[in-house]
């Protein structure tokens, strides 16, 4: 196993303790209803108590909150010693924006598990970077509000953020990619086809990624993340498509440390985007530096359901051959 400096293992949750809602992107007043009651039941079952930031309903043009409100309840939810473990409401656009002003001395000194996902990608990288704390990519609060299809999310989750030991991510049985939130009775669950093996090899390294584009935001600044040693988890939503996930791929290339990446592994593409399996593997194939690394495709991680959790600055070893693929989490 690799060895990680400064690494920070934010506690375990365990039934009876209290989590923190914030919506450091955009505000929890767009989230419906049912979804809300439906996250808060989900959380009460696994034995988890709900509680709500301040500024958590607050919305302006952006549909989000200002820079102050979306602080305060961040500094508030690590420093609330009641609060145990935090989850985003939701993603959106904007979290970089609170990037400069985060108290990581604060949050080093009181390390609690934040898990979100899509752009908080920006924020939970920046976070691992400056505190070597373990940050969470997974469900937001509105993903446990999901009537159907949670299952396997939840199961990841527990792995991830509950037990200690290290686990093996599989494949789903089933996925989808239909707006659950607009008819959470009307689900279309498609047979998952498995991993994809781009290209083969061995890898061990640490975590790094999320969102493409949120990642790629943090490149030349004091919140970028680095790539020595690195498995770089990338996934992208409806709004990319295949040549623009090659340029964002590409300026991940172009970073002087590229070198250090041992391994990728990418999350499953909306149906929007239009990226198959086929444009994949020939965007992969035209950049020579990506020759030796091994590349896992189509996982559940990221804008589809269901969704694993996966430790952002914690290892995982991987093992990419066409009828022999590993995926392990070693460090969470």
């Amino acid at each position: 196993m690799i060895e990680i400096k400064n690494l920070i293992k934010p506690k375990k949750i365990k039934s009876g303790q209290r989590i923190r809602v914030i919506a450091p992107v955009r505000s929890m007043s767009i989230i419906g209803e049912e979804c809300k009651k439906i996250a808060i039941d989900r959380f009460n079952k696994v034995g988890l108590d709900v509680t709500f930031a301040k500024h958590v309903d607050e919305i302006d043009e952006f549909n989000s909150s200002s820079i102050e409100s979306r602080i305060e309840d961040l500094h508030e939810a690590f420093a609330d010693k009641n609060i145990d473990a935090i989850f985003t409401a939701i993603g959106g656009y904007n979290s970089n924006q609170l990037l400069q002003y985060i108290d990581y001395k604060l949050i080093a000194n009181n390390p609690k598990i934040i898990c979100g996902f899509s752009d908080v990608t920006a924020l939970t990288n920046a976070i691992t970077a400056k505190t070597g704390m373990i940050t969470y990519l997974g469900p937001h609060f509105s993903s446990w509000g999901m009537k159907l299809g949670f299952e396997h999310s939840l199961d990841y989750f527990i792995k991830c953020c509950v037990n200690d030991s290290s686990y093996y991510v599989s494949p789903s049985n089933e996925w989808s990619d239909d707006p659950w939130y607009l008819h959470q009775d009307k689900r279309h669950f498609i047979k998952n086809s498995g991993y994809w093996v781009m290209n083969k090899g061995y890898a061990v390294g640490r975590i790094i990624g999320g969102h493409v584009r949120c990642l790629n935001s943090l490149q030349g600044t004091d919140y970028w993340p680095g790539l020595v040693d690195s498995i770089l988890v990338l996934e992208e939503d409806e709004e990319i498509n295949p040549p623009l996930f090659d340029r964002q791929l590409q300026s991940l290339i172009h970073q002087s440390e590229f070198f250090g990446v041992k391994g990728i592994i990418i999350g499953r593409f909306q149906n929007q985007t239009k990226m198959t399996r086929e444009l994949l593997q020939k965007i992969i194939n035209t950049k020579k530096e990506l020759k030796d690394i091994p590349i896992i495709a189509n996982l559940d991680i990221g804008h589809t359901t269901p969704q694993i959790t996966i430790p952002v600055g914690g290892s995982m070893e991987l093992l990419a051959k066409e009828n022999d693929i590993n995926i392990k989490i070693i460090e969470h």
